[in-house]
């Protein structure tokens, strides 16, 4: 029928429409129907059970945020011993016991979009620590589902929701692939019988400066358009950079980015690219024929722009940092932009980082940037601040670096190994990029302090010294 009443999709016979039902992690079936499900769900949430719950976008592990044994076994199984968990609380009350948040950062908890929006914690949360570690945030959200607010019902009133995945691997959104993949992790599994065909994490907010800034842009944001300040004459394609990936079309005065897609590092999120492009290509009709991707050649983002027909413009990754700003806020004329992270391939070779750019929307010239420093052993820097540390102070002071006041809390971390080797690699260029990057000093910075030697996680080093920083400043207010 042509009558629109016909396709109201939320209408559905309490008997024979969406079903749920409950397994094990070998996918036995342990009992149907929403009441008995749910009523069990939440029992064993209670008892410190971890449950994997199928969603809107995909599959979430949940467990009690208040119960420690629970969330450290749950940080155990997913191989994640430091990233922080989001929350998702029952109803406004929770949030306040548990955050600091104004009313317009609750209106944006309860948008139609439902990110998490990261908020001070209180002093008096009795969150379990092991969610957050050394942070001083909370990253919360509300339920966003029918199937998410009936069980809370049942449940604890605040419970861990982080991704269904391995760390660094795609979000699982089929019952049979979440099955195989999380049985190692989830105990149980809450399953329903709505298939998920297009996946899509949580998105990610932060209240900066009376507004928001999106950190994750995904589940609610996404396939938004965006208005652009100029018209574009054919269509677009960015593919995005190789970290925290997101794509991005764009044709006529619009443009539309992609869910977040993650880390290119493995097989399976090279796959969910691919997916999320066909999909996304095919939804909006349209085929691109100019592809911008980043300058750095081994990028897995490069080589499949390479594959696709059609005009190839490489874009120098900082560069495309301020242009993406400009055109967020509209602006078309000359500007004067600082890009400011962890990495990026340089228009002379190098890893930059920490730079100042002149920028048009057509070209642009690099007017300033942090020292360039050593970068021992590449991604094992980076993974061991400590390690970047000592690079730093031993390019400056050579042998005296190792007597250096402060130096104590980084020689803390390190080896003799790698007091030997490092030297040599720095003194031969052996594995030792140079980096003008204000990601790295921050890590370096973080590792001098003592504050974080090692990371299990992608910018922990930074993230770490900036709540110490906030507490130091908190107290000086005081």
């Amino acid at each position: 029928s042509s009558n629109r009443r016909f396709h109201a999709q939320p209408n559905a016979c309490p008997h024979c429409g969406p079903q749920i039902w409950l397994t094990d992690a070998h996918g036995h079936l342990l009992c149907r129907g929403t009441e008995a499900v749910l009523k069990r769900t939440g029992e064993l949430i209670r008892n410190g059970y971890i449950v994997a719950i199928k969603g809107l976008g995909g599959f979430h592990l949940a467990c009690d945020a208040r119960n420690s044994s629970a969330v450290r076994t749950l940080r155990a199984r997913k191989r994640r011993p430091a990233k922080p968990f989001a929350i998702m609380c029952a109803d406004e009350d929770e949030v306040k016991r548990i955050a600091h948040v104004a009313d317009w950062e609750l209106q944006v908890l309860k948008s139609p979009q439902s990110p998490i929006v990261l908020l001070r914690e209180r002093q008096s949360s009795d969150i379990a620590p092991e969610v957050a570690p050394n942070n001083l945030y909370q990253g919360v959200m509300l339920p966003y589902t029918p199937l998410h607010a009936l069980l809370f019902q049942f449940s604890p009133p605040a419970l861990v929701m982080t991704s269904g995945n391995l760390s660094e691997e795609p979000l699982c959104y089929r019952n049979d692939e979440a099955l195989e993949r999380l049985s190692g992790i989830a105990d149980y599994f809450l399953l329903h019988d709505r298939d998920i065909h297009v996946p899509c994490d949580d998105s990610v907010v932060r209240p900066m400066a009376g507004g928001i800034t999106v950190l994750r842009r995904a589940r609610g944001y996404v396939p938004m358009p965006i208005d652009l300040p100029f018209n574009v004459d054919a269509p677009i394609l960015g593919v995005g950079a190789d970290l925290k990936n997101a794509f991005c079309i764009a044709d006529e005065r619009w443009a539309v980015m992609s869910q977040h897609i993650g880390d290119m590092e493995n097989i399976e999120t090279c796959d969910y690219f691919r997916r999320a492009l066909m999909h996304l290509c095919s939804l909006l009709d349209v085929e691109p024929c100019v592809i911008a991707h980043d300058m750095h050649p081994r990028y897995y983002s490069t080589q499949l722009a390479q594959e696709l027909s059609g005009v190839h413009i490489p874009i120098q990754h900082h560069y495309a940092h301020v242009l993406s700003c400009m055109v967020e806020n509209g602006v078309t004329e000359p500007v004067i932009g600082v890009a400011f992270d962890g990495t990026g391939y340089g228009a002379d070779g190098t890893v930059w980082g920490g730079e100042i750019l002149l920028c048009t929307l057509t070209e642009f010239k690099r007017l300033g940037h942090l020292l360039p420093m050593p970068l021992a052993g590449g991604e094992a820097g980076i993974r061991k601040p400590a390690r970047l540390a000592f690079s730093y102070i031993w390019s400056i002071l050579a042998t005296d670096a190792l007597h250096h006041r402060g130096m104590e809390r980084v020689l803390g971390y390190l080896d003799a190994t790698e007091l030997r080797i490092i030297p040599i690699q720095i003194a031969r260029h052996l594995n030792t990029p140079m980096t003008s990057s204000m990601g790295r000093l921050f890590d370096a910075t973080s590792a001098l302090l003592g504050i974080c030697g090692v990371a299990s996680y992608e910018g922990q080093a930074a993230m770490e010294l900036e709540m110490v920083a906030t507490h130091a400043w908190d107290d000086a207010r005081e």
